[in-house]
């Protein structure tokens, strides 16, 4: 799933450059794409790894450090990847000597994709899956019991991925001043997030974190709505 999410993430940078060249910085190109899938998938996988660990269960890998390394085991974090692929975004802004913004709008409107084939590589997995329920769309996995559950990383798939992609793909089609697209995309992905936690199980080890209903995906994404929020403020006020 990880391949084929950089793949589709090459292949729609390509057709943005050939299909809206106007939209696009001059300096883009097929090469330049392959490094920033590059720089990107290493931030993606390296932050994921480590923002599991420190958000999740730092006190287990602190005594069990050769363990970090043990990917094939699972537990990666969405968020913890993000603040990666943002790292590699800045080195590869300051090698080629473009803004970080103009880099981050250049990203947003395709990264949705990768989000959507992680969210069906957890559903091939069958891991976190949601609560007990009745809705005749409720699925049972093998290794959840024998009731029906919300399949809750369906909803993500469609919501973080298919959703939040159709919005940014169409105000990226349009002039647009710097930071909107990376703006939307955090909001986009933590309004998201956020609602769907509530038929979502929460990791075993952490349960809830406040009032028996907060968990720590919701309370990571809050600060994605407070920063989207301010660049999307910022990129309106400079259009006046």
């Amino acid at each position: 799933m990880y391949v084929a999410g950089f793949l589709s993430v090459y292949f729609l940078w390509v057709y943005r450059i050939k299909k809206y060249p106007e939209l696009c910085d001059s300096k883009w190109n097929s090469e330049l794409v392959s490094d920033l899938i590059f720089y990107g998938a290493i931030g993606a996988v390296v932050g994921g790894r480590l923002g599991y660990v420190l958000f999740y269960k730092p006190e287990y890998y602190l005594g069990h450090l050769v363990e970090v390394l043990y990917v094939q085991q699972g537990g990666m974090s969405f968020h913890g990847g993000l603040l990666g692929v943002i790292v590699g975004i800045m080195l590869f802004s300051r090698k080629i000597g473009l803004n970080l913004l103009q880099v981050g709008d250049f990203v947003a409107p395709v990264a949705p994709i990768g989000l959507f084939f992680g969210r069906m590589g957890n559903f091939i997995n069958q891991e976190l899956w949601g609560k007990v329920t009745d809705v005749p769309w409720g699925m049972v996995f093998t290794n959840g019991g024998p009731l029906p559950r919300h399949p809750s990383m369906l909803y993500e798939a469609f919501l973080e991925g298919i959703v939040l992609m159709s919005v940014l793909w169409i105000v990226a089609r349009k002039p647009r001043p710097l930071g909107l697209l990376s703006g939307l995309f955090l909001i986009g992905y933590a309004l998201a997030r956020i609602p769907i936690e509530f038929v979502r199980v929460p990791d075993a080890h952490l349960n809830y974190l406040l009032f028996d209903w907060v968990t720590m995906g919701q309370l990571l994404s809050l600060p994605m709505i407070l920063l989207g929020g301010y660049l999307v403020v910022r990129a309106v006020r400079s259009q006046r």
